[in-house]
């Protein structure tokens, strides 16, 4: 498993009960999450610092609930990459950063400095732009795809906080439609990143299942990659997907590429001295190592 550890406004102070407790620089936040099936070993409800916490509906979605003076947004800073993030209770208990992410943006940011060559990065399902901003802080172009306007709008947000104001295209766009269209165009890319949902449906009436589709996908994506590809990226939160078969997807997709895959968990240690899982990860590297 890969840690997050370099964080400082940012910890997991307790689980237990299908939560997290989280800190969220000064806010302090109590969030539901899949992987935590163990008993908690106090009553995270009753944290005395808890701001907000975010409970599921038996019908299905759920709402946020306040208990302390908050503000409706607030900026995060990950100091080791010199990245700064908004954050803000939305909708699904999402908050616009996924922290664990940390441990792909340091060995992103390693690769396209190590480089020695100009980098252009597609990053697709790129939300609001974490990966985004850790690539074109390195110095990296980077095309930022996404199907969800608002996402798009506060990637732009997070790229400005971190004093980016150029070398970053920003797509509103179905991400395999935009993929299809590049390669008619002849367009091409040293590196991809993939964030892909579990499920979807489009405005259309097309729908995405990763069981189903991932293969498919990636197999399009490589029609996109430059002919000395640095490195493609896919990550995953969806339970029960192995980092394994992220690992058999790339090696099967990227073949005719040379370099290496790996695959692996990807988690944060608790204040509990445990470490949470958060999905995994799967990169093909062709660093000439």
């Amino acid at each position: 498993m890969k840690i997050a550890q370099n964080w400082k406004d940012y910890s997991i102070i307790a689980t237990g009960d299908g939560y997290k407790l989280e800190r969220w620089k000064d806010v302090y936040l109590l969030r539901p999450d899949p992987q935590v099936i163990w008993a908690a070993q106090t009553d995270l409800f009753a944290y005395p610092k808890l701001n907000a916490y975010y409970k599921r509906s038996e019908k299905g979605g759920g709402g946020w609930k306040f208990l302390k003076p908050m503000p409706e947004e607030w900026n995060i800073s990950y100091d080791s990459l010199d990245l700064n993030f908004k954050i803000k209770p939305m909708g699904f208990k999402h908050t616009g950063l996924f922290p664990e992410q940390a441990v792909n943006w340091e060995k992103m940011t390693e690769l396209i400095k190590n480089a020695g060559r100009p980098i252009k990065v597609l990053n697709l399902f790129a939300y609001t732009g974490g990966a985004t901003v850790a690539c074109a802080k390195a110095g990296a172009q980077v095309v930022h795809v996404d199907a969800a306007k608002g996402m798009v709008e506060r990637a732009g947000e997070n790229a400005r906080l971190s004093g980016i104001h150029t070398g970053i295209r920003y797509i509103i766009d179905d991400c395999l439609k935009f993929v299809q269209r590049e390669i008619r165009r002849g367009n091409k890319y040293d590196a991809i990143i993939m964030d892909p949902p579990s499920y979807g449906r489009g405005p259309n009436g097309e729908t995405w299942k990763i069981e189903n589709d991932l293969y498919k996908f990636v197999e399009t994506c490589a029609g996109v990659l430059s002919d000395n590809p640095l490195f493609v990226l896919i990550n995953s939160y969806t339970t029960g997907l192995q980092p394994m078969v992220l690992q058999n997807i790339l090696t099967l997709t990227l073949k005719g590429f040379g370099g290496r895959v790996e695959a692996y968990e990807v988690g944060i240690k608790t204040e509990e001295g445990i470490a949470l899982p958060c999905g995994a990860g799967g990169m093909f590297i062709n660093d000439g190592n």
